[in-house]
Order: structure tokens, then sequence, then C-alpha cells
């Protein structure tokens, strides 16, 4: 496994990660959003940066993922390396990480995402409404008691 602890000099890549992958997590929504990107989106930026934070690097950063205390933060693949196995192992890495019962939230249209949670034992525990970048999303909380069976 490639997965690293995160160094300053990574942000530049998380940066452009984020900006190739952000919209991505929102593209089953019937809005179009705009990117805001990371390195200007406060809040988001701010939560990243009192996590952990864990890179997989293979002599490139090719994803990246974040917690903090038991919540999953950040979960992103570069395009380009998906359909690798490379979210499941940062999924994996950060589950390994955290004692007891995990969180995190999602979109509530990604789908594809939580699939890949259930998968690994999250199941959806409530809806909200949130929003990114100034437009409205629906949003789930997905928790994570036991591993999977």
């Amino acid at each position: 496994m490639s997965i690293r602890e995160f160094s300053e000099k990574d942000y530049p890549r998380i940066f452009q990660i984020y900006a190739r992958s952000k919209l991505d997590e929102l593209r089953f929504d019937k809005k179009g959003f705009k990117l805001l990107p990371l390195e200007n989106d406060e809040k988001r930026l701010s939560a990243l940066k009192e996590s952990k934070i864990y890179v997989f690097d293979d002599g490139e950063v090719r994803g990246y993922g974040a917690i903090f205390e038991s919540e999953i933060r950040a979960l992103f693949v570069c395009p380009s390396a998906r359909g690798k196995g490379i979210g499941k192992q940062i999924l994996e890495f950060l589950l390994l990480k955290i004692n007891g019962k995990a969180s995190l939230f999602v979109a509530k249209t990604n789908e594809p995402a939580k699939a890949l949670y259930r998968a690994y034992g999250f199941a959806v525990s409530g809806e909200f409404l949130t929003d990114y970048n100034g437009e409205p999303v629906y949003a789930n909380e997905m928790i994570r008691i036991n591993g999977p069976c």
C-alpha cells in the first residue's frame, strides 16, 4: 500500500485532485454547480486542515483522505486513477484509524459513493440540506457501527 501521512508540499496536488473531483460528487444532482476551489473554500479547507490527512502516493499523489476523530471528512481520487482500487485502499486505511463508530457525509444523489460506503458497513442515518458554493444541496450522513459481515 502506498498511503502515507500528508505533508505541506502535498497541498498543490490535493487542490488539483479536489478541483478535478469535487463536481463529480454533485454530478447526479439536477442543478449545475460551479467549482469553488478548495483553497478558496474557507469552510471545507478549515475542516480539512484540522483533520489528519493521508495521501495515496505511488510516485505521484493520486488520491487523499482525511479523518477528524471518528468522521471521514474527505476521500478523493484523481479521475485518471479511478477504477484501480485506490479509493477502496484509502477508505480501508482510514477505517483502521477509527476506533468504534465511523461517520461521513455524502451528497444524497451520489449513489456510486454510497454503494461503496455500504459495502464497508455504512448505512444512511440522516438527510439534511446544506450548500455548495451558495447552491442548496441535500446530503446524507452515513454511520458505520460495526464492520461489514
